[in-house]
């Protein structure tokens, strides 16, 4: 029932030796989204300010820029990669195989074993896939050191989709599964484990974010109604923040040491869940007393017939849809802004148009909440007030890539393959340009060189103005 997310301005604070201008890791320069010092075109596509396209296999991890070279994880022929491209002309440059014994459980049509995206620090990469741990290599592909982790196993079987930052010489994994989660730190130089802290949390899919608040170093990881602080050097718990959603897809973001966080999920006051009288009488299933596979695809649940089917027996009974709602039960949808502090007190909170996959963006002063629907909710990133709420845009009709701006605009990517531009600052969203491409974009989207990069299903597109 839950989608899979495939899914951090840290000011002042030095995540890695990437030069400038690119873009690596997920979202970006300390996970922002932002690439603001970048001109990537505004107006792009099949047969405007393409500069090459090649295809690409199977996967849902976000590509990232160091240098001239592109990298992203895939899954093909039941084996995981990780794959460099150059990004002059597309060219594959090279590819390793993780060699994972097991392939974890994933949901086949909105999952993927490849969904984490890389890190570097300009001059290795960092892959973490769910069903092996993390692997180090140098930019030449050579592996410089693995740190394996057993087999994922998460709620639902969704698969994993966290990826793995990079500070201070460390490697901040957080590993929330259905049992045994953690957050793991791991030497980037060798390898070794620095720490690891045991949580509570069930399986999430947010990745963390390192904060800068005042002179500590927090790694602020979202779980499943919590938003806990770490310390950055010791893995102690901080803080924690109770009542938020039940599951955990998004990424906080920095906003002039203030910590900025949104989360959603079915279940919440926005969204009840049916009963299991409910979801009988949709599936016409009444007369079964259970729920068949047939009858859920006449529902909003359609796709996660078999995630909801833990015995695979072919029916969902009243007590594995109850579990479900007991899982949603508790949580509460909000966004919400943390003072810097030991004890981080709220400065606002907003319930109201919040997207469930795709993490906010914070740009220039602004703090952008991009939905299915497609719908964007712009609020003051000081107040929380709202500039506009819940206004439509030409984007796609539902979303898992998270925003991305550089050059005073906002780049949206849809799952229909709708990438869409709109001007930042503005009363109201304004579309400036769009075009559908002709495969799904799950991917986030990179800024990188004065270069759009666009991950479909089956191609990777770059855009760039011709000088």
């Amino acid at each position: 029932m839950m989608r899979l997310a495939l899914s951090c301005v840290t000011l002042g604070l030095a995540l890695s030796t990437s030069t400038a201008g690119d873009w690596p890791q997920f979202r970006g320069p300390a996970g922002s989204g932002v690439a603001d010092d970048q001109k990537p075109p505004v107006k792009f596509g099949p047969k405007e300010n393409l500069a090459w396209k090649v295809a690409v296999p199977p996967g849902a991890s976000s590509p990232i820029v160091v240098g001239d070279k592109l990298i992203l994880t895939a899954f093909e022929g039941d084996k995981l990669f990780t794959i460099c491209y150059a990004t002059a002309d597309g060219k594959e440059l090279w590819r390793a195989d993780a060699g994972a014994k097991q392939i974890e459980a994933f949901h086949p049509i909105h999952g993927s074993p490849a969904a984490s995206t890389p890190a570097s620090d300009g001059k290795s990469v960092v892959s973490y896939f769910g069903s092996c741990g993390l692997i180090c290599y140098d930019l030449a592909g050579k592996e410089l050191w693995r740190f394996e982790l057993p087999t994922a196993v998460t709620n639902n079987e969704f698969g994993t989709g966290v990826s793995p930052v990079l500070a201070d010489g460390l490697v901040l994994l957080a590993r929330d599964l259905s049992k045994d989660s953690a957050v793991y730190a791991v030497d980037l130089a060798t390898g070794s484990q620095k720490w690891k802290t045991d949580r509570k949390s069930f399986t999430s899919y947010s990745t963390p974010l390192v904060w800068a608040d005042g002179d500590a170093k927090v790694l602020a990881v979202p779980g499943a109604r919590t938003l806990t602080g770490y310390d950055l050097k010791t893995g102690k718990e901080l803080w924690s923040l109770d009542k938020m959603s039940a599951v955990a897809c998004t990424t906080p973001v920095a906003y002039k040491g203030a910590l900025v966080y949104s989360g959603w999920a079915p279940g919440g006051a926005d969204f009840k869940m049916p009963t299991f009288e409910e979801m009988l009488k949709a599936a016409g299933d009444e007369q079964l007393g259970h729920i068949t596979k047939a009858g859920a695809a006449k529902t909003m649940f359609k796709d996660f017939f078999d995630n909801n089917d833990p015995d695979k027996d072919g029916k969902i009974t009243r007590g594995e849809w109850d579990l479900n709602l007991k899982a949603l039960a508790g949580g509460e949808n909000r966004a919400v802004a943390l003072k810097p502090g030991a004890k981080p007190e709220l400065a606002w909170s907003y319930a109201k148009g919040l997207p469930y996959v795709p993490s906010p963006i914070v740009y220039r002063d602004r703090f952008y909440l991009f939905k299915d629907g497609p719908q964007m909710t712009c609020l003051d990133a000081a107040t929380g007030k709202p500039v506009y709420e819940g206004e439509r845009v030409k984007a796609g009709p539902m979303v898992y890539a998270s925003p991305v701006a550089a050059n005073g605009h906002l780049y949206l990517a849809g799952l229909d393959g709708t990438v869409a531009v709109v001007v930042a600052g503005e009363d109201a969203p304004d579309v400036v340009h769009s075009v559908k491409l002709a495969e799904p974009v799950r991917a986030t989207p990179a800024l990188a060189h004065d270069t759009l990069y666009v991950r479909s299903d089956k191609f990777l597109y770059a855009f760039r103005a011709a000088k």
